[in-house]
């Protein structure tokens, strides 16, 4: 599947620094990739097609673009993949209720959100892969794990036995009672009959009436969620690779599951080197989610007239690990910035645009510190100097390492 069009990136000189991130399944900072290995690749999970890009979704692909950047300006080869859940049962849900078909509701927001990734200035993937294109791939993950041992059948519908992954639970790290409660409240059936193990994830479901089908060794039917990134990132990645990224509602179940599948069908361990996960962003002091109905969204901002790197700079403000509220006051703080950054920028001269640069760097390869990354770039643009060097340096530096087109 066609992703969107790569900005240009500007080749920012100075010395890079190694990234460091916070990996959730061993609980602290990890160096990723390590010193000796290249090139960096990383997975993120995309989106299902059934609404347009709110800014939790821009806040999440904004965070895995700054890493996408840093490693770039470190000099590593980067290999991203990102998926599309293009067929799943919150698509097929709303596709019935709105009366269009749902290929067709898929397709519009799809080009939607690459719409609204190229105005955010995000990094396309590698590879942008769909569900519907992968369904040789996962029925192949699918037979794997057959092999394995760790497939049953329940009433022609295919499970996962987690059991048959003596490290089940290490990415999260939570405990079985907090795993059947998020299973329960995010698309898992721990309730159901005929299951081994509540916890047991659904690879295949069989053919129901009214529901798009494949052909597959199994029967006709379609995948289920978390076998599809696992077959698509073994595919594209191969095991261990660096960074498994996603919002933190993706801990539990989905990259857990992701991860114990790949395991189980390869026999290796680690799927990822890390696990990175960004906070969610809610409005009116609640989560957003299409569930709930309370979005604020990207492409209508940008129809409102709101400049996209107004809109980066607001999630920019926010560090990727901290929950937060969008506020209409956010948006005009990020426009004020971006107004003084601009004229900054725009000046004969200025400080030492290398002090500032270096600054951001240090900042952002701390773990994603881009309050300090901000805070410094502040800090150059309101501050005089006969540097006539810097005013073009910061504003590549900007542009390359923060994703901000001044």
């Amino acid at each position: 599947m066609q992703a969107w069009t790569k900005p240009e990136i500007p080749v920012v000189p100075g010395p890079a620094r190694r990234l460091r991130l916070y990996d959730t399944a061993s609980g602290g900072l990890v160096e990723v990739p390590p010193p000796a290995d290249g090139p960096a690749r990383m997975y993120v999970c995309g989106i299902t097609p059934y609404d347009a890009t709110h800014m939790g979704h821009a806040a999440t692909y904004v965070t895995f673009d700054l890493i996408n950047r840093l490693w770039r300006d470190a000099g590593y080869d980067v290999h991203y993949t990102q998926n599309i859940t293009d067929v799943d049962d919150p698509l097929l849900e709303r596709a019935t209720a709105t009366g269009v078909e749902w290929t067709e509701l898929a397709e519009r927001e799809i080009q939607l959100f690459r719409d609204d990734m190229t105005a955010l200035q995000v990094i396309p993937p590698q590879d942008y892969i769909g569900v519907v294109e992968s369904i040789d791939l996962v029925t192949g993950a699918i037979e794997d794990l057959q092999r394995a041992g760790a497939v049953y059948s329940v009433d022609d519908d295919l499970y996962f036995a987690v059991k048959a992954d003596p490290r089940f639970g290490g990415v999260s790290g939570y405990d079985v009672e907090t795993m059947r409660a998020l299973f329960a409240e995010r698309g898992g059936d721990p309730g159901r009959e005929g299951k081994r193990d509540p916890l047991d994830s659904l690879l295949w479901r069989a053919e129901r009436p009214g529901e798009p089908a494949w052909d597959s060794p199994f029967g006709r039917g379609r995948p289920g969620w978390h076998v599809e990134c696992s077959a698509i990132a073994l595919k594209h990645l191969g095991m261990t690779f660096d960074v498994q990224g996603g919002g933190s509602d993706l801990i539990f179940p989905h990259h857990e599951m992701s991860a114990s599948g790949a395991q189980v069908a390869t026999g290796k361990h680690p799927f990822a080197r890390a696990y990175v996960h960004q906070a969610m962003v809610g409005l009116d002091g609640e989560k957003m989610s299409k569930s709930k109905g309370n979005l604020v969204l990207v492409s209508r901002e940008r129809a409102a007239g709101t400049d996209p790197m107004a809109i980066r700079l607001v999630l920019l403000a926010h560090h990727y690990r901290t929950d937060w509220f969008w506020t209409s006051s956010d948006l005009l703080a990020a426009q004020e910035r971006l107004d003084v950054w601009r004229g900054a920028v725009s000046r004969g001269t200025g400080p030492d645009g290398a002090a500032a640069v270096d600054a951001v760097r240090a900042a952002l390869t701390n773990d994603l510190d881009t309050v300090a990354a901000l805070a410094a770039v502040d800090q150059w643009a309101e501050t005089n100097g006969d540097d006539a060097t810097a005013p073009a340096l910061v504003a590549d530096a900007v542009d390359a390492l923060l994703g901000i087109k001044l």
